[in-house]
């Protein structure tokens, strides 16, 4: 891996030497779509110690209003000060968990770059890793100064619903669906009141950047199978999504990881999708592949 890519993904090891630096911040972020009180509990039953705990709906989630998805982007400035309140300052390396190979921290890592932090990584193979590792663990809350974190210039590229349906019949953009196949194909909707997929997108897993033990892949082999998919289109003609617009951040990072910077996420993804009912939906295989 390359320097960027350590600063992307750190090894248990490489935390746990880190673990009493003062610029560094871990951010436990498990949790449980179905229970969404899942990962508080278990932050309080055991996390990292010096971890403090970001909620998904709360602190990385706006509010809904019923258009905007299931976990709609907070204002900015929200997030500012949640970043704030964790005590991350503008030199701060931030390393993010859960315990679900990323499937969650993912969206710390991307809207931390959101507001323009380049030094935010995943622990790779998350809780589970360290716990199997290290059997170190702590109950208690951090005792944290206020950061001085402030927002810069977005390092992501974001895009809207508007967007999406714009390209809907173009042959240059790409849109990745990163549910279940199962989701995709509109054979299952656990979580959404209308099943399918977006006209045109294709679909590509999450739990496709994965190991068995649930790190990630190496770059090199993200790389090929991104590449195959995507055919002759660059990372900037790609645009990520999935139910609610959480585990598509898995898809930008191992893009990102790859050496593929440059791809969007569609934050509002399905859920948001379908609150307009004459937005076209599919449903089934995905559309045969042309070369462009």
């Amino acid at each position: 891996m390359t320097n960027e890519d350590l600063s992307m993904l750190v090894s248990v090891e490489r935390l746990r030497e880190h673990l009493r630096n003062p610029r560094w911040r871990v951010v436990d972020v498990r949790h449980d779509l179905f229970d969404t009180n899942a990962g508080l509990r278990a932050y309080r039953a055991g996390h990292i110690p010096g971890a403090v705990f970001a909620n998904v709906d709360v602190d990385l989630s706006g509010t809904k209003t019923g258009h905007n998805g299931r976990h709609p982007l907070p204002p900015r400035d929200q997030l500012v000060k949640a970043f704030q309140r964790w005590g991350i300052n503008a030199d701060t390396q931030i390393v993010a968990y859960d315990a679900q190979g990323g499937q969650f921290a993912a969206r710390m890592w991307w809207v931390a770059r959101w507001l323009g932090h380049r030094q935010v990584a995943l622990l790779d193979g998350g809780w589970p890793a360290w716990w199997a590792l290290t059997n170190e663990s702590s109950t208690g809350e951090p005792d944290l100064n206020s950061g001085k974190f402030s927002a810069r210039e977005s390092l992501m590229p974001l895009a809207t619903v508007d967007h999406v349906q714009r390209a809907l019949h173009s042959h240059e953009q790409m849109l990745l669906d990163a549910r279940t196949p199962e989701r995709y194909r509109g054979e299952q909707e656990p979580v959404d009141p209308i099943a399918g997929h977006i006209p045109g997108a294709r679909n590509r897993p999450w739990q496709s950047n994965l190991n068995p033990d649930q790190t990630f892949k190496a770059p090199s082999e993200l790389r090929a199978e991104f590449e195959q998919l995507m055919q002759s289109r660059t990372a900037t003609q790609i645009t990520h999504q999935c139910g609610s617009g959480v585990t598509a951040c898995h898809n930008v990072f191992a893009m990102e990881i790859a050496g593929l910077s440059g791809s969007a996420l569609y934050g509002g993804s399905w859920s948001e999708w379908i609150a307009d009912r004459s937005r076209p939906i599919a449903t089934g295989d995905e559309p045969a592949r042309k070369e462009i």
